[in-house]
Order: C-alpha cells, then sequence, then structure tokens
C-alpha cells in the first residue's frame, strides 16, 4: 500500500488541505484533485454509493462529508491493498471533529489545517499506514518535550529578569528627577534669604551705611558745628579769667 497524498476537498475540487506522502509536483496534485469530481459526478456513477474511483494510473478511496459538499479523499496507487485504504480513511475521519473542533465544514477545515496535517502524518508515514489509535494519535499530538519545556522555562526566567531590571532603572531614573527637582527648589530660597536678608542686618547695625554722600556732607556739617561750640565755650571762660 502506497498512500500519495490525504486531502480535504470541496466538490469543486478545490483542495482545502492535502498532505503529500511521496514526491510530488504541485502542479500533479492539483490536477490529480481537479480530476476527481469529474471521476464522481459523472451519470454513471449518480444515485450509487461509491468508496472508491480508479483512474489509468491511481486509486481514489474517498468520504463524503457535510452531505456531500465535501470530501476526504486519498490518493493511492493501483497497487495498494483496498481494505488498508478504507481503514486509513476511516482513522483519518474521525481526526477531523477531533481538530476542527466539530466544525467540519470549509471554515473549520481551512481554521484546523495545520493540525489535521499532523494528525494525517501520524497516521500515515511515508505512505504507509501506522498502527495507531485515535487515544494514541491524541498523546503525540499533546506530547511535550522536557527540553522543548526547560527552554521555555530559560527564556521566561530571562524575560522577568529584564522586567525587573527594567523597574529598578526606572525606580533609579524617579529618584534621580526628584533629587534634582529638590535641589534647585532649595538653592532659590536659600539665595533670596542669603542676600535680602543680611542686607537688612548690615543696614539696622550701621543707619549711615545707606546714605551715602548725605552722611559725608551731614556728618561733616554737624562735625563743624560741635568744633565750634565747643571753641565758643573755650573763649567765653577763658575771657574772665583774662
Amino acid at each position: 500500500m502506497v498512500v500519495l497524498a490525504a486531502s480535504v476537498v470541496t466538490k469543486s475540487g478545490k483542495a482545502l488541505v492535502s498532505r503529500q506522502f511521496v514526491p510530488m509536483t504541485r502542479i500533479r496534485i492539483e490536477g490529480l484533485l481537479a480530476a476527481f469530481p469529474k471521476l464522481v459526478g459523472g451519470t454513471a456513477n449518480q444515485g450509487k454509493q461509491h468508496t472508491y474511483v480508479e483512474t489509468e494510473n491511481v486509486r481514489y478511496v474517498y468520504q463524503p462529508l457535510e452531505n456531500g459538499t465535501m470530501y476526504l479523499l486519498l490518493v493511492t496507487n493501483k497497487a495498494s491493498n483496498i481494505l488498508e485504504d478504507l481503514d486509513v480513511l476511516r482513522m483519518l475521519a474521525k481526526t477531523l471533529p477531533e481538530y476542527c473542533y466539530q466544525q467540519v465544514d470549509e471554515e473549520g477545515v481551512s481554521k484546523a489545517a495545520f493540525e489535521l496535517i499532523f494528525a494525517f502524518d501520524e497516521v500515515i508515514s511515508a505512505g504507509h499506514k501506522e498502527n495507531v489509535t485515535m487515544s494514541q494519535i491524541r498523546t503525540f499530538m499533546e506530547m511535550e518535550s522536557h527540553e522543548e519545556k526547560l527552554h521555555k522555562m530559560i527564556i521566561q526566567s530571562k524575560i522577568n529578569d529584564t522586567k525587573d531590571v527594567m523597574k529598578r532603572k526606572a525606580m533609579e531614573i524617579d529618584k534621580i528627577k526628584v533629587e534634582k527637582k529638590m535641589e534647585r527648589g532649595g538653592g532659590g530660597s536659600g539665595g533670596f534669604g542669603g542676600g535680602g536678608i543680611s542686607g537688612f542686618q548690615e543696614r539696622d547695625s550701621d543707619p549711615f551705611a545707606s546714605s551715602g554722600g548725605r552722611s559725608g556732607s551731614g556728618g561733616g556739617g554737624f562735625g563743624d558745628d560741635m568744633d565750634n561750640i565747643g571753641g565758643d565755650g573755650g573763649s567765653s571762660k577763658t575771657a574772665p579769667g583774662g
């Protein structure tokens, strides 16, 4: 038995999902899938329940889906065992609702394309049937690698460390901003108090310091008057004695 491809196609032959198990060009598989609707839709096949149809080179083993709007299709060589082909087809049919989440239509199949391809690979290997059950397929699809889990844990740890470093840096930057703001506010008030208050203190201690030229002229006149007074007193006191 050699399965060439496993596909889900529409009634018109459009491939929704197709997995090739032997080397095959895209043109060839598209040609094989496009020819299938013509083979099952001929007047000779109408009203009959078919599970396979053959051409000169290949055999199509199929199962209708969604009231005939889609087909689950195996393309095999003519030397394959038809009973094994039907067994593979039934197993693949079980994977559709499992990985399409019960939405077995064009939209559901298209959304679950990768999951279906992986499931097809568990059933068929290198064109030959694998002896697996649906339970085993679920296990294989959900299996986690210890190395993968460890790798994810290391990556998550690095991400957490980076977040912590970023938080510390942000806190340091905020602290520096607050300190600079406080320094600016303290320097302005200190300058006003130092300059203004010291000036007032000097003026209070020396009442003539701010009079400038007036103190010079006024002070000089006041001093001369005192000298004159002193001189007059001396002469009036000595006159009687003379």
